[in-house]
């Protein structure tokens, strides 16, 4: 069992001055929070972001970064430059990422590279399409992602990284995946790093369920062994309920 860390995926909601006041009304509610707690906003939110959390045990995030430091990468962001303005966290190969803009294995690998070698701490997001689900092939897919992504990264490194499950299907759609599906393939994650760093590294790994977890399922999930957490969409938009799912997280 990782330690339990619940983070917000805000996607591309928020200006400035909204993520400002979203966090202002989440400080209070998580003052007690017995878990880490950790917003992931869009890039041009980071700085009123990293002054809002200030006083606040809340933690900031990038939701992507680039695998090079610099160059002619119109649009880009690097690991650097988010290290640069106090960025810990980068959210790396989310599925929305993969799906829309290319992103896939290798080049995932490349940006936990770049993240790591910057000292910056991954969440790494790997997770099934409804038909691999289908196929019976939930396994072998996440288990590829997993070890294609971690390719290169060493035992201490691991300590840097959080793994997000997150079955493509159930993203965003309002179908989640049960307690026991859940923690099924949170298990096989945590068996596949164990096969790669051994057994104790792979139990100090958190291991997070990202995929509809609201105020309503958030208990059950994260009652779940191998579920230490979890990375919350539009559930993170919402005060009240992101400080339930935290509260959750004990």
């Amino acid at each position: 069992m990782g330690k339990y860390v619940i983070a917000g995926n805000w996607k591309m909601n928020k200006t400035p001055d909204e993520a400002a006041a979203l966090i202002e009304a989440i400080k209070p509610l998580v003052r007690d929070a017995q878990c880490e707690v950790i917003v992931g906003v869009p890039f041009v939110d980071l700085p009123a972001a990293l002054e809002a959390v200030k006083g606040s045990s809340i933690g900031v995030a990038a939701q992507n970064c680039h695998w090079e430091k610099s160059g002619a990468f119109t649009g880009e962001i690097s690991a650097e430059m988010l290290k640069a303005m106090q960025v810990g966290t980068v959210i790396l190969g989310h599925s929305e990422r993969r799906t829309y803009f290319g992103d896939t294995d290798v080049t995932v690998a490349k940006r936990v590279r770049a993240a790591l070698d910057a000292g910056l701490r991954v969440i790494l997001c790997v997770g099934e399409y409804l038909e691999q689900r289908e196929q019976g092939v939930t396994g072998e897919v996440v288990a590829m992602q997993t070890k294609i992504a971690l390719g290169g990264v060493s035992a201490e490194e691991l300590s840097r990284v959080i793994i997000a499950y997150e079955p493509v299907w159930a993203i965003g759609t309002g179908r989640t995946a049960t307690a026991q599906q859940a923690n099924e393939v949170c298990a096989l994650i945590r068996a596949t790093l164990a096969g790669l760093y051994g057994e104790a590294a792979a139990k100090a790994v958190t291991i997070q369920y990202g995929g509809s977890m609201n105020a309503a399922n958030a208990a059950e999930l994260l009652a779940q062994p191998d579920v230490d957490g979890g990375l919350i969409g539009g559930a993170s938009l919402k005060p009240q309920d992101f400080a339930t799912i935290v509260a959750a997280a004990k």
